[in-house]
């Protein structure tokens, strides 16, 4: 498969050099094995050499795009591929990522999904994200998939 071609829909939501960073974190992101920090991308595309490797960092942190026009899109391709015909059932997700320190300034406290149960509960401190999926089968599968299209933080209203 050619990953090049399958992504080139995504290309004018990005700026020409920033479009060449993202493409090169985005094929490393679906190749690299275990934990897919942008170090490790870097290493799996051969790029981690590079003296001005912080550009890529910059890709994710300064760089002007819309992840929700880059969702948007995405949950497009996702319903023309696994559900142009039948109804759209979307989910959601919310994990708790355990952060600790002064520099981490959207954490909250919330309930632990794992940890609590209906006559237990259990706080957890950190930072909470919101994944939103289309879910529905794949012809491959013989089990429902939720295929994520959105994730973003979902700070406390105290925060």
């Amino acid at each position: 498969m050619n990953y090049l071609n399958l992504i080139q829909v995504f290309a004018p939501y990005f700026s020409k050099l920033v479009w060449e960073q993202a493409q090169v974190l985005l094929l490393g992101a679906m190749r690299v094995p275990g934990r897919r920090t942008v170090t490790a991308v870097l290493r799996m595309m051969g790029v981690s050499a590079e003296k001005q490797f912080q550009t890529y960092q910059r890709v994710l942190n300064r760089a002007v795009w819309s992840s929700w026009a880059l969702s948007r899109r995405l949950l497009e391709l996702l319903i023309q591929t696994f559900g142009p015909t039948g109804p759209v059932l979307c989910g959601r997700d919310d994990t708790i990522e355990r952060r600790r320190g002064t520099k981490i300034k959207a954490k909250g406290i919330y309930r632990d999904p794992v940890r609590s149960s209906p006559g237990h509960f259990v706080k957890a401190s950190g930072l909470r994200g919101l994944s939103l999926m289309l879910v529905g089968p794949l012809p491959w599968a013989k089990r429902t998939w939720a295929l994520p299209f959105l994730t973003c933080r979902a700070p406390s209203e105290r925060f």
